[in-house]
């Protein structure tokens, strides 16, 4: 989700998804709350489970204020005598019931709402309480609940409470630890509004001048991506899926912004829709609907079933789309962990680029998402401390574009065919569907389809910070290969001493010749050897702008060098294996190792043998080759 109130450092993206537009949408999703989170962790609702909500709601779009009817069963993880509600102090309980009775209830200074059940209630237990309460919902400097006046005179209400201002109009259980199994949502306004919630829409009953809309959504569902928007909204109805199984797309929009051109941008929600149905799996609410409500803020917010939108460019609605599998279906299980949100949604919005626009374009793209990932430091996984900042959670720069960026780079790393297969088989995953993921439920996923681990990609791109910088030196080295050295300094190289990365480079001869190739760049200073049957005049560092870096100096060197000059003996000093490097068209014949006495202690032929038996000392390498004759120093340790 996004918003605009603050001015971040970003970039232009290359297709009808601009600054503002990106700006916007992050904003909007850390629209809830204060710069400094004040609710963090509860541990007083650590002790029970919601399985349902009955949320009755009583509003007007004129008037800032809220009626309500929390009905919630819940069952008991220890043994309870009280149940805790989050609930902001500005709104007023004036009854609580269980079983139709009155219980007691209090209420402390941390936005809490303390329940005394009838009776004790024993582990695993449920029981189901009652809360009626009103008032006019806090601002907290970004109104959770909000109410507003578009140009035109029409009044509109709607909500957004990612990530915590859930609790700042109606009483719930805002901990990233568990999801409501199913709502009900009831909403009573004047008669002449259109209300929209989560789910599908059961009823709309006209009672007086009032209209009650019923809307129930039966998919677990966490409290800060519950919703409510009413004002005077036209319906624009598409169809998703291919028949049988289609499903609705509900668009709620401003009577005076239904137009063609909204129409023909929306007419890209269903093509999206496919796509992502294609490369991951069937769009998980499908039992229920899709679907757009405008709202006033700008930007967007992904909530379950339908998006809040200030515009529908096709960037915003891939991004907000995408959340319903990251962010929605799999909901990150700690802010520390919100880039398995946002830089998934980042970066497949980054492949609607790719595949509906062609390679220039997601370079391009790309491009602006690297060159916002360089212009902070940060590591993509936060700390506690940051965890309670929403500027740093949304940070438009680590968790979107560093986020979408290292998920490119794992694409790159692993290949398209086992990258795709380890985030359907994360989708799929019965103990992250419809549940909470961490970061290292996403890497075991990534590991078990690559076959390896990741640790150091993840100790270096996730957990730590700064990005690499890289001087990529070539030559033409003899005839037939080209020699490229690879060099790198780190932004930040007290969390980072060196970044482990395939790294892309492209060669050119001077007829169009094009090489691509990949090298495994391991350490620095690191030597490659790239057999190349043309003489290569220009060379390109990523071109196709796959990793996070910046500040690259890329350099051909153009001095001829001769067979004595090509030769190589590595390593030096050797403990073990000895290897010799030599261009494609020398030939060697034998290799002969002299004490410093002039004693002949070992002969070879072969590009690799061993020198372990020898003493430690200095030894002298007769390399004879169709080239004549070459002596080399080597010391052995």
């Amino acid at each position: 989700m996004i918003k605009n109130y603050f001015t971040l450092l970003f970039f232009i993206f290359s297709f009808s998804f601009a600054q503002d537009d990106f700006e916007k949408m992050v904003q909007s999703e850390k629209k809830a709350a204060a710069s400094k989170i004040t609710f963090v962790s509860n541990s007083n609702t650590a002790n029970y489970n919601i399985t349902y909500h009955k949320l009755e709601y009583t509003v007007d779009p004129a008037v800032l204020f809220i009626s309500g009817k929390v009905t919630t069963t819940f069952t008991a993880l220890a043994t309870l005598s009280t149940v805790v509600f989050d609930l902001a102090n500005e709104l007023t309980v004036t009854a609580v019931t269980q079983a139709g009775a009155s219980v007691p209830f209090s209420r402390s200074s941390s936005n809490e709402l303390i329940i005394t059940l009838a009776a004790s209630l024993p582990t695993a237990a449920s029981a189901t309480v009652v809360i009626t309460y009103s008032g006019v919902p806090p601002s907290n400097g970004f109104n959770a609940f909000t109410i507003n006046t578009r140009p035109n005179g029409s009044k509109t209400l709607f909500t957004l409470s990612e990530p915590f201002g859930a609790r700042d109009w109606w009483p719930c259980k805002q901990d990233l630890n568990d999801k409501i199994d199913a709502i009900d949502v009831y909403i009573t306004a004047p008669s002449q509004y259109v209300s929209v919630s989560n789910g599908i829409e059961q009823s709309a009953i006209v009672t007086g001048a009032n209209k009650t809309t019923w809307f129930k959504h039966n998919y677990p569902i966490p409290a800060y991506l519950i919703c409510m928007a009413v004002t005077n909204y036209a319906i624009y109805n598409q169809t998703a899926g291919v028949a049988p199984n289609t499903f609705p797309i509900v668009n709620y929009i401003y009577p005076e912004s239904n137009t063609v051109a909204v129409q023909n941008q929306l007419a890209q929600t269903p093509l999206i829709m496919d796509f992502y149905e294609n490369l991951f799996e069937p769009y998980p609410f499908r039992n229920e609907k899709y679907g757009h409500a405008q709202f006033g803020w700008g930007g967007g917010m992904e909530h379950t079933t339908v998006s809040f939108m200030y515009n529908f460019s096709r960037g915003l609605i891939a991004h907000e789309l995408a959340h319903q599998w990251f962010g929605d279906k799999i909901t990150c299980g700690s802010w520390k962990d919100i880039w398995l949100n946002e830089g998934f949604a980042t970066y497949l919005t980054a492949l609607v680029v790719e595949n509906f626009d062609g390679l220039a374009s997601y370079v391009s793209y790309k491009s602006g998402m690297i060159n916002s990932a360089t212009s902070t430091t940060g590591s993509i996984y936060l700390s506690d401390s940051e965890a309670t900042d929403v500027n740093r959670i949304f940070s438009s720069q680590i968790s979107y574009n560093k986020g979408a960026m290292v998920l490119n780079m794992l694409r790159f790393k692993m290949g398209d065919l086992l990258f795709f297969q380890a985030l359907k088989s994360y989708l799929s995953n019965s103990n992250l569907a419809y549940k909470y993921a961490v970061t290292t439920d996403l890497k075991m996923h990534l590991e078990t389809a690559y076959g390896s681990n990741l640790n150091e990609f993840f100790n270096d791109w996730v957990y730590r910070q700064g990005y690499p910088s890289y001087t990529i030196s070539a030559q033409n080295w003899g005839v037939g290969q080209a020699k490229i050295v690879v060099s790198q300094t780190q932004s930040d190289p007290v969390s980072v001493s060196y970044f482990e990365m395939p790294l892309p480079v492209r060669l050119k001869g001077a007829n169009g010749e094009v090489l691509n190739t990949v090298l495994e760049n391991t350490t620095n200073g690191q030597a490659f050897l790239i057999p190349v049957n043309f003489t290569v005049t220009s060379v390109e560092f990523d071109p196709e702008k796959n990793l996070i870096s910046k500040n690259n100096v890329v350099s051909l060197g153009t001095q001829t060098f001769v067979a004595d000059q090509v030769l190589a003996v590595y390593p030096n000093p050797v403990t073990d294996e000895i290897y010799i490097q030599k261009p494609t068209d020398v030939n060697i014949f034998s290799i002969r190792i002299f004490n410093t006495v002039g004693q002949k202690v070992l002969e070879n032929s072969s590009l690799a043998f061993s020198v372990s038996e020898l003493a430690n000392g200095v030894y002298y390498v007769e390399i004879e080759t169709s080239q004549g004759i070459y002596h080399k120093k080597i010391i052995k340790k």
